[in-house]
C-alpha cells in the first residue's frame, strides 16, 4: 500500500482503513522535515524536557518531556512522552579505563525490531572503556539525550559518578515545519529547505539551500560617489576628495559626506560659494533646506544643502582657503 491516509476507520482485512504506520507516515502534527517522508527527531521545547538529576552515586532520573523519534526509512516518526521521572542506573566503571555511556530515548516496535513487546523506553547504552573513550554509536529508532563520563573504578563504594561534571547535554530541539528550531546542542545538520530558520544561540540563521547564513545578513557597503566640483574648487589635500553616499539609518534615508575642498583666495570661494558643477541627483537631495556647520580654514562655516540639489558655502570672516566635509550626515526626508 503506497497511498496512505490518517483519521480513517481501523485497518481491515481488505487493505482499507488506517494502520499504525499510516498514522506515523501522514502529516499529522508535521514537524521539521528532513526528507520526503522523514522528520527531524528531537526534544519538543518547553520548560526543561527530559532533565537529568542525580538520585544516587550511580543512579539518575530523567524528568518529564515530549519528543519526536524518527524510525528507519518507511517506518515513520513516533511521538513520545515521559510523564513522570524515570530512574536509571549506570553500571560500575571498568577497573582500568574510563568510558562514556549514552542516555537515549528509544522506541521498540515489534513490526520492525526483533522484540516481542512494542514500547518506548529511556535506557543507558554502555560505551567501550579505553584510554581515550568514545561515546557509543546510537542506532535504531532512538534519540540521544545525554552522554555520561564514567571514571575507571566508579561504583557506590568509590564515590560513584561526579554528576555535575560528568554530564554532556546532547538534547537537540525540533520544531513544527516553518517554525524556528531553538538553540542547543546539535550535530552539524543541514537545513531541510531554503528559507528554514534556526536559533544559533546568539541570533537567527537561514538555510539558503547549501549553508546556514546569519539572518539578517551583513549589510553590504554602500559605495561612495565622487562629487563633481565647480570650476575653481579643488579636492582638499589630506582630507581626500569630496564624496557622498545615500544610507539608511533606522529606516530613514540620510546623506553622508567625506573629504574636503580648497580654493585660491582667502575668504572668497569661487562660483559664489556654489560647490558643485551640477546639482545632485533627485534622490540625493533633502526635502527641506538643510544648513550644517563644518570646519574651515580658521573658523567654522556653514554649508547649505538645498532642495535644488546645490551645495553652497556660507563664508564668515576669517575663513582662509579650505573647508571640510568629513562627518557631515543629515536626513533627506521631511
Amino acid at each position: 500500500m503506497t497511498v496512505r491516509s490518517g483519521w480513517l476507520l481501523d485497518h481491515d482485512d481488505h487493505g482499507g482503513g488506517q494502520s499504525r504506520t499510516d498514522t506515523r507516515m501522514v502529516p499529522v502534527g508535521t514537524w521539521t522535515p528532513t526528507g520526503e517522508l522523514t522528520t527531524r527527531g528531537g526534544v519538543i521545547p518547553g520548560g526543561d524536557p527530559f532533565s537529568l538529576t542525580r538520585v544516587a552515586d550511580m543512579q539518575f532520573a530523567i524528568g518529564p518531556g515530549r519528543a519526536i523519534v524518527q524510525g528507519r526509512a518507511g517506518q515513520g516518526a513516533y511521538p513520545v512522552a515521559v510523564t513522570s521521572p524515570e530512574v536509571l542506573s549506570v553500571d560500575d566503571g571498568d577497573r582500568q579505563f574510563p568510558r562514556i555511556d549514552a542516555v537515549v530515548l528509544r522506541v521498540l516496535d515489534s513490526r520492525h525490531d526483533p522484540v516481542r513487546t512494542s514500547r518506548a523506553v529511556v535506557e543507558v547504552v554502555q560505551g567501550t572503556p579505553g584510554d581515550h573513550p568514545m561515546p557509543p554509536e546510537i542506532t535504531g529508532t532512538a534519540e540521544l539525550l545525554y552522554e555520561v563520563a564514567v571514571p575507571a573504578g566508579a561504583s557506590v563504594w568509590s564515590g560513584g559518578i561526579d554528576w555535575p561534571n560528568a554530564i554532556t547535554d546532547r538534547r537537540r530541539a525540533t520544531a513544527a515545519a516553518g517554525g524556528i528550531t531553538p538553540g542547543g546542542w546539535s550535530d552539524s545538520w543541514s537545513g531541510s529547505y531554503p528559507g528554514q530558520y534556526r536559533d544559533s544561540g546568539g541570533g537567527l540563521e537561514r538555510w539558503d539551500g547549501s549553508a546556514w547564513t546569519p539572518y539578517p545578513g551583513p549589510e553590504a557597503a554602500v559605495p561612495w560617489t565622487p562629487a563633481a566640483l565647480a570650476e575653481g574648487f579643488t579636492n582638499g589635500g589630506n582630507q581626500g576628495p569630496v564624496r557622498y553616499r545615500r544610507v539608511m539609518l533606522a529606516g530613514v534615508p540620510h546623506m553622508q559626506w567625506r573629504g574636503g575642498i580648497g580654493w585660491e583666495t582667502a575668504g572668497e570661494p569661487p562660483n559664489d560659494g556654489d560647490v558643485l558643477a551640477r546639482a545632485l541627483p533627485e534622490n540625493f537631495r533633502p526635502q527641506r533646506h538643510t544648513p550644517v556647520s563644518a570646519p574651515a580654514g580658521g573658523v567654522p562655516l556653514k554649508i547649505d544643502f538645498r532642495t535644488s540639489g546645490q551645495v553652497r558655502l556660507i563664508v564668515p570672516s576669517g575663513v582662509t582657503t579650505w573647508a571640510g566635509f568629513g562627518g557631515i550626515l543629515y536626513p533627506l526626508d521631511r
